[in-house]
């Protein structure tokens, strides 16, 4: 299987929670609070700014339930949704284990582009942290921002990350640079439509990334937008020593990263890309 084959979504889906719950699940619950300080700062800014408290939230894509927590303390009640099983349960289990599981109002395995458990017109916030990068197909992603769009009031917030194109030829260059010429077929492929699969990138498997003014664009038509920033800017491929600084070095480096994530320059340096947009009243 290639993630450009014309397959069943729901065989995408399939292949995309058993490479979650089996390859890379510890990673992935480990990944916000060891490997990427910032991201997961920054992120968590932009929730403290926008997102309501004591909202009805869909959260589609879980990860390591770290947003989930953040907003259950905040008095909002979580819908929590993804493909993997694992994933579900861990996050779940985080919320019971900190004191909040009264918090979850749902649990749902079910992909970003069929939320059938999920009533139209019923969430103030929407998070789509995850699923967007691992639908390989445009019509699957924009069928995903559509559902996002469904379930949300008038006025809600959604969410959304992406990941940029470029950040995969970076991270080859500086792992396999003599290893170029034997995948020259591979890289023109993806230059032209920006899919990966677990053989030629294990650390994501099927994913999508983006540019991010085609990234940009899947939104325009169901959301005002509010921002579009580059969650790590120049910080991010160093990202782990925030880690290792005095809160107040770090809250300083954070605000100069998060007044340059917003510029040309800094979305373009960032590995991952984060959409604020506003559903139309």
């Amino acid at each position: 299987m290639t993630c450009g084959d014309e397959q069943a979504g729901a065989d995408l889906a399939a292949s995309v929670a058993r490479y979650y719950d089996t390859a890379i699940f510890e990673a992935e619950l480990a990944r916000l609070t060891h490997d990427c300080p910032v991201e997961r700062q920054i992120t968590l800014r932009w929730l403290e700014r926008l997102a309501p408290a004591n909202a009805e939230v869909a959260e589609i894509g879980v990860g390591g339930g770290i947003y989930s927590e953040y907003l259950a303390r905040k008095g909002c009640r979580l819908r929590l949704v993804d493909v993997s099983a694992r994933l579900l349960d861990a996050a779940a289990a985080r919320l019971r284990g900190a004191g909040l599981g009264e918090s979850i109002a749902g649990v749902h395995r079910e992909s970003a582009t069929r939320l059938d458990s999920l009533a139209a017109g019923t969430f103030d916030t929407g998070l789509m942290l995850g699923p967007l990068y691992h639908l390989c197909a445009l019509e699957a992603r924009r069928q995903a921002v559509a559902e996002a769009a469904r379930i949300l009031k008038p006025g809600g917030m959604l969410f959304a990350a992406g990941i940029n194109r470029l950040s995969y030829l970076r991270d080859f260059f500086r792992l396999f640079p003599h290893v170029v010429l034997e995948r020259k077929a591979f890289h023109e492929q993806y230059l032209r439509d920006g899919n990966l699969d677990p053989e030629h990138a294990p650390p994501i498997g099927f994913a999508h990334l983006s540019p991010y003014a085609e990234f940009r664009a899947l939104f325009a038509d169901e959301f005002e937008e509010l921002a579009l920033t580059g969650v790590e800017s120049f910080s991010t491929s160093w990202q782990g020593a925030l880690n290792d600084l005095p809160l107040a070095e770090a809250e300083a480096w954070l605000d100069l990263i998060e007044r340059t994530g917003e510029t040309a320059e800094g979305l373009g340096v960032s590995d991952h890309y984060l959409y604020v947009g506003r559903k139309a009243p």
